[in-house]
């Protein structure tokens, strides 16, 4: 058994410690009542945790040769009662398990610093090395030999016997005495034992120490879904996610990610979101090539519960560390699983510095509530199992049970902007922020980074926010994205590729990396690379939303039509997708000119939207048609459009694009009311004061024919112009106003710049309709150049008294063919579009 004068420190296990010195049990350091025989048999069963310890064992050592009844009555009496004093069960088992007609086994995890009493010079006296003759035996503590017989080891003195166990006061002086020496008999025969093993291989406890493998932090880790002792479900999913956010609050470690867990599940035939059982996560483990994976456990007894974790090596199965605490009621376990964690932390490598830094609790950095917490994991599972759309159900629960849950918000505000679903974004964008006093460095990241992005529109602070981000956790693929999308909103696309290359580097398995390179290669019109990289994901099996709508917009650009068909076949039925995939399927209508199709898919794509809660998405749609309309001719269709959009839900976006429906439609009233408004709201935000504002001003410049006036006011917008300023299907809107104010100038030469870029930009452009009627922008301009005063501009021209310049027969044939090109791509156009009864007429004039 573990002897005292071996065991110089408590040997600890959960919340309680054994001092064999003074013979007590101690929990949380206060003494716990517990008889001679139970403590006992404690003692014996922790020199072989883990191990089976037979009854005949515990009769042999324990027990006088009494009757084996009276044994059979004692030994149940002292389980009992140690179990007692521990708060265990037989039935649920933390600590003593009972094994039938065999014997008993100590569970719980112990740690037993064996070291001698005394200065380190005794660990070097029992080496193997044999002393020099006549060298005297080295001494313990207790003036022994280490390899002195159990015979010649005297028991303790009275003097030096430890204190009275509680509960034992009654005894008398004698019988105390006489205990304590039968107690010392059964410790001494096992100190040889552990001597001899010092000296044959030095101490075990140092051994084991110092082959243990650390982390670095190239190492990555596997979570495994907790084993539920408890019966109650509140902790299912609940417990993996607290552990996820604590430990990823560690810049040293690095969890591999749910989506990349899912996408190896399916590599081993098994669905997404498929229990992680501690078999299966190895196998995970091993796939990833990740070092360790991590499992964790809850029991409970009463209104007792007791967390457990252990890292283990995937490939060699070697424990790395080990973690347990206790907690009393369910309002204790969050508190419980945060020290374990931050125990674990330091255990595999982090520095202590970097735990004290980043160890935000887990009611603080999430919420105290267990049921909101299982509402956010269930979010967190579903959003990269399945689609972002049905996640929103579960972090909208989550934020009702907890109305103070920062990252929720957080997490929300990016799905609904992804969903054009602005106004909802930015507000829940500014609920995070406003929480985010309490959160884990990490969250706080995220949270002030969505708020610059979503709510102000501040790209160059939330740009910091993400540099910073990057800087503190280098592992993470989300601020290289992010900080991709915003070099996206600005237009500088080789800036945004490097960003999402490096994103899709670290994390391979998220489908939104497919979709964000995918985006980068076909604006810089790298389709092969495009295709290569949906591919990919195609085998990958990863799908979302917008991943559906950029594999139609790459069909599009390809000209096949039976992919672009498939990619819509796709996303009916799925919230969030199908009224995406049938407004981008009213684009393409609109590019080629059939409005009526184009007016009856953006109607299909409304009632999804608004059957799926989202408005706003409905009414960005309906200001998209309101912009396809103006160009077609019809102005009175498009003002009516552009106001019911805004009535419908008159955030950022809608306003910015009604606004500019307005403008180009006459209603220049209208389109300033908007701009005030949208000046007003948005006084810091990027693009509207870049983009926006620029634009829909040049535009009402324009209705009052000022085209001076909104060629100085787009200049503002030239740094930005080939960005994208929303989510939806608009494009190079500055470039195309400044083109028609360069025809209105009858500059037929710098109009024809302005819309070679649509040309040129195909990537960034898609099947934004605009693009189309950019061939005949360029077919008037070509016409100008010639010398040949084209509908569009003959009546200004003849009222400036302008005389017709010689024709050039270069720039005619230019002029011929960029008109052929416009009316083959409208060549099953609505017949009375009055855009294409000009263009036809202009054609015709120049035959």
């Amino acid at each position: 058994m573990l002897d005292p004068a071996v065991v110089s420190h408590p040997v600890k296990f959960g919340v309680f410690e054994v001092d064999l010195r003074s013979g007590e049990l101690r929990k949380h350091g206060i003494k716990v009542k517990i008889q001679e025989q139970p403590f006992q048999v404690l003692t014996m069963l922790l020199e072989h945790p883990g191990q089976i310890v037979t009854r005949e064992e515990l009769h042999k050592k324990l027990w006088p040769a009494d009757t084996f009844v009276d044994f059979e009555h004692g030994l149940n009496a002292a389980i009992n009662k140690l179990r007692e004093a521990l708060g265990d069960s037989a039935d649920n088992p933390r600590f003593v398990e009972t094994l039938p007609r065999r014997g008993y086994r100590f569970i719980a995890p112990v740690e037993s610093p064996v070291t001698p009493v005394g200065t380190p010079a005794v660990v070097a006296a029992v080496s193997d090395r044999r002393p020099p003759v006549g060298t005297p035996a080295p001494q313990t503590a207790m003036g022994t030999s280490p390899l002195q017989s159990a015979a010649e080891i005297p028991p303790p003195a009275e003097a030096a016997a430890p204190p009275e166990t509680v509960g034992a006061s009654s005894a008398r002086p004698a019988e105390r005495r006489s205990a304590l020496q039968k107690r010392w008999k059964v410790f001494v025969p096992v100190a040889a034992v552990i001597l001899v093993a010092v000296a044959i291989g030095g101490t075990f406890y140092f051994r084991s120490r110092q082959s243990m493998t650390r982390l670095t932090d190239k190492d990555t880790i596997v979570l495994s879904d907790f084993i539920n002792k408890t019966g109650d479900s509140v902790f299912d999913d609940t417990l993996k996610q607290g552990l996820s956010v604590q430990l990823e609050q560690s810049p040293f470690l690095a969890l591999v990610s749910d989506q990349r867990v899912n996408d190896t599940l399916k590599l081993m035939g098994r669905p997404a979101g498929d229990r992680l059982t501690p078999d299966v996560t190895r196998e995970v483990c091993q796939r990833t090539g990740s070092k360790a994976m991590l499992t964790g456990s809850i029991a409970g007894l009463g209104s007792q519960y007791v967390i457990g974790l252990k890292a283990v090596n995937c490939n060699t199965g070697d424990v790395l560390a080990e973690a347990q605490e206790q907690g009393t009621g369910k309002e204790a376990v969050l508190k419980a699983l945060d020290a374990a964690a931050v125990s674990l932390r330091g255990k595999l490598g982090e520095s202590l510095s970097s735990v004290q830094k980043y160890a935000t609790p887990l009611e603080e950095g999430t919420t105290p509530s267990l049921e909101a917490l299982k509402a956010y994991s269930l979010g967190v599972k579903t959003s990269y199992a399945k689609w972002s759309t049905p996640a929103l159900l579960f972090f909208k629960r989550a934020v009702d049970l907890d109305p103070n849950f920062a990252i929720a918000y957080a997490r929300m505000s990016g799905i609904y902007r992804d969903l054009n679903e602005v106004g909802r974004g930015a507000e829940n964008a500014r609920k995070a922020y406003d929480l985010r006093e309490k959160v884990s460095e990490r969250e706080r990241f995220l949270i002030e980074a969505n708020y610059y992005g979503y709510a102000t529109g501040e790209l160059e602070k939330a740009a910091q926010t993400y540099e910073l981000w990057q800087q503190t956790y280098p592992r993470d693929d989300l601020p290289y994205m992010v900080l991709g999308c915003i070099s996206g909103y600005l237009g500088n696309w080789e800036k945004a590729l490097e960003e999402f290359r490096e994103a899709l580097r670290l994390e391979p398995n998220y489908a939104g990396n497919y979709l964000n390179l995918g985006i980068a290669y076909t604006t810089l019109n790298r389709l092969d690379e495009a295709e290569a990289l949906y591919k990919q994901a195609e085998e990958r099996k990863l799908e979302n939303e917008l991943l559906l709508q950029s594999r139609y917009w790459f069909a599009f650009l390809k000209g096949d039509a039976a992919q672009m068909a498939q990619w819509v076949s796709a996303a009916m039925t799925k919230p969030g997708a199908e009224d995406l995939l049938l407004a981008t399927q009213a684009d393409t209508e609109g590019w080629y000119g059939r409005l009526k199709n184009a007016h009856e898919l953006t109607g299909r794509a409304m009632d999804s939207a608004q059957h799926n809660d989202a408005k706003e998405s409905a009414a960005a749609y309906q200001a998209e048609a309101a912009v396809r309309e103006v160009e077609a001719g019809n102005r009175e269709q498009a003002r009516t459009e552009a106001n019911a959009a805004l009535k419908l839900a008159p955030n950022r976006d809608v306003r910015a694009v009604a606004a500019l429906a307005l403008a180009r439609a006459g209603d220049t009233a209208g389109a300033e009311k908007q701009a005030a408004e949208l000046d007003k709201t948005f006084p810091l935000d990027t693009l509207v004061q870049r983009y926006w504002l620029p634009t829909i001003q040049a535009a009402v410049a324009l209705g009052r024919k000022d085209p001076n006036r909104a060629i100085e006011l787009l200049k503002v917008a030239s740094t930005v112009e080939l960005g994208a300023p929303t989510n939806l299907t608009i494009f190079l809107c500055p470039v195309y106003v400044r083109g028609e104010a360069h025809l209105m100038l009858r500059d037929g030469n710098r109009a024809a710049v302005e819309f070679q870029k649509f040309i040129d930009h195909r990537g960034v452009v898609v099947n934004f309709p605009w693009g189309a009627l950019a061939r005949l922008g360029l077919a008037r301009a070509y016409a100008l150049e010639a010398g040949f005063p084209v509908a569009a501009v003959s009546d200004r021209r003849k009222a400036d008294g302008a005389r017709r310049a010689p024709l050039q027969p270069d720039a005619l044939a230019k002029a011929r063919a960029a008109y052929q090109d416009f009316l083959t791509i409208w060549k099953d156009a609505d017949p009375d579009l009055p855009i294409l009864k000009e263009a036809k007429a202009e054609y015709a004039k120049l035959q």
